[in-house]
């Protein structure tokens, strides 16, 4: 293998690291609790969004699957960590296979409702009924609103990374 291939993937995976560590920040050092459940929402959606347009969609679900789950191991919440492997893999890969063929922002809101129906069913099964699930949905949707806005805010920085 030539050396600049091998810098190449060095510097990928180093970045989906730098990546996963974001959504990892984002998930537990901005959290608000949600009223009634045992969840809560944080920014972690956010450098979701901005890893998947930056790295796409094979390494941007891999950190953001990586950065959700050790968020809630850190942050408390463990027995939420296989779930969050699985849905932000699933919402970011979403998010990132449909960039390629819609705008981005219909690619996002559509990763967005991945991860809402990854939870609700999730929740689903950990609390047993469907009405107890939906009351974590409306939080789900403005957690990945918001997230949305402060990738495609911070999308002209991105011009300033080497490339």
């Amino acid at each position: 293998m030539s050396s600049s291939v091998s810098d190449i993937r060095t510097s990928r995976l180093v970045f989906t690291s730098l990546m996963a560590c974001l959504v990892l920040l984002g998930t537990i050092l901005f959290r608000i609790p949600i009223p009634m459940t045992q969840g809560y929402v944080h920014l972690g959606d956010a450098m979701i969004y901005i890893g998947v347009l930056l790295l796409g969609k094979k390494q941007g679900a891999v950190a953001a699957a990586l950065g959700s789950s050790l968020g809630d191991v850190l942050g408390g919440f463990a027995f939420w960590a296989p779930w969050s492997f699985i849905i932000k893999f699933a919402m970011a890969f979403a998010a990132g296979s449909l960039i390629e063929k819609k705008s981005k922002t219909v690619s996002m809101i559509a990763g967005g409702l991945v991860m809402c129906a990854g939870y609700l069913i999730a929740e689903r099964i950990m609390y047993g009924s469907w009405a107890l699930a939906a009351v974590g949905l409306p939080w789900n949707i403005g957690q990945f609103t918001v997230g949305i806005a402060v990738a495609l805010s911070a999308q002209p920085l991105f011009r300033l990374l080497p490339h």
